[in-house]
């Protein structure tokens, strides 16, 4: 997800300004040194500036560095790779999306398998996805959309910022649970995908709400519905795609996960400091300006998340026969 240079600058500045509190007398040695944050994505984007955020926050608490690396490549893969095969001792974490779920069924080759190979530490938030149209498009509600796109078979395209990608992927879903028949048009980031649906060049996109939430304030989108499970807090008069499609649900979200073989004892730690973190006011409104909600938890309940995607996405990557680039 990308967010406008101006945001990007506040937030990370932000990141420095959160209050942590003074670090605490422990009896763990973890960390005695510093500790690399793995981004899989390039700067700018929420799992980034998550990264960003979490890792001051991490920092002041823990005593030591936490240092954000970006390394990019093969849709979050290449990232991933780092840190699957770095020493399970602590200080090598990845911070990671959806397609981590996505991915493993997408790649055949992929090296390592993901819940098998990382260790999930805390889910940090989940950002809602807005399905939006251009003006140009006569529906003005989900039902009418679809009964739009069923009139005028093959004809709708459907921007997203990469194959594979959430917004893709939530596309599809939804083509599978309504029978519409909507054209995929894959670009190089979700910046130009969202450049064309505000040009009329296409027609609808899934996209976090963040960024696209300007654009239909200032009626340059109409935004048909909100793909999360619930109302967002943000748009409350927009309904959710469910109220339409029932049991129709994608969101965006993030979380921090170490190599499989991890001590307990450190991911227990690094989930309680994490946890700490969403909790505290001040670091909970810089997450917002993400516009997603926190959530804490156990390492076993991001687990069960990323079980239950994995699952999900599966079945959407074959029924659609996405393959990678």
């Amino acid at each position: 997800m990308e967010f406008p240079r101006r945001a990007v600058l506040r937030l990370a500045a932000g990141a420095a300004g959160v209050a942590a509190a003074p670090c605490f007398a422990r009896a763990e040695a973890y960390p005695t040194r510093p500790v690399r944050l793995i981004v899989p994505f390039a700067p700018g984007g929420g799992t980034d500036l998550c990264a960003h955020l979490l890792g001051d926050w991490l920092g002041q608490r823990l005593g030591q560095p936490f240092v954000v690396i970006n390394r990019t490549g093969a849709a979050s893969n290449v990232g991933t790779d780092v840190v699957v095969k770095a020493a399970p001792d602590g200080y090598t974490l990845l911070v990671f999306d959806p397609s981590a779920a996505i991915n493993a069924t997408l790649y055949d080759n992929l090296g390592f398998v993901f819940l098998r190979d990382i260790v999930p530490v805390a889910l940090i938030m989940r950002t809602p996805i807005l399905m939006s149209v251009h003006p140009s498009v006569p529906a003005k509600t989900v039902a009418e959309f679809i009964a739009y796109a069923k009139a005028n078979p093959g004809k709708i395209n459907m921007s997203s910022g990469g194959v594979g990608s959430t917004p893709h992927v939530s596309g599809e879903l939804f083509k599978m649970m309504t029978g519409t028949q909507l054209v995929h048009v894959p670009y190089r980031g979700s910046g130009p995908a969202r450049i064309d649906l505000l040009a009329g060049q296409v027609q609808l996109m899934f996209d976090p709400i963040a960024s696209s939430i300007g654009h239909v304030k200032a009626g340059q989108l109409r935004a048909l519905a909100v793909a999360s499970a619930t109302r967002s807090e943000v748009l409350p008069d927009v309904p959710i795609v469910a109220e339409t499609v029932p049991g129709y649900e994608s969101d965006t979200w993030y979380g921090i996960g170490a190599p499989a073989g991890t001590p307990p004892e450190i991911v227990d730690l690094l989930n309680r400091e994490i946890n700490a973190g969403l909790a505290a006011p001040a670091l909970k409104a810089r997450l917002a300006e993400l516009g997603g909600t926190v959530v804490t938890g156990a390492p076993a309940d991001f687990r069960r998340l990323i079980v239950a995607e994995t699952e999900k996405w599966g079945k959407v990557v074959k029924f659609a026969g996405i393959k990678a680039e």
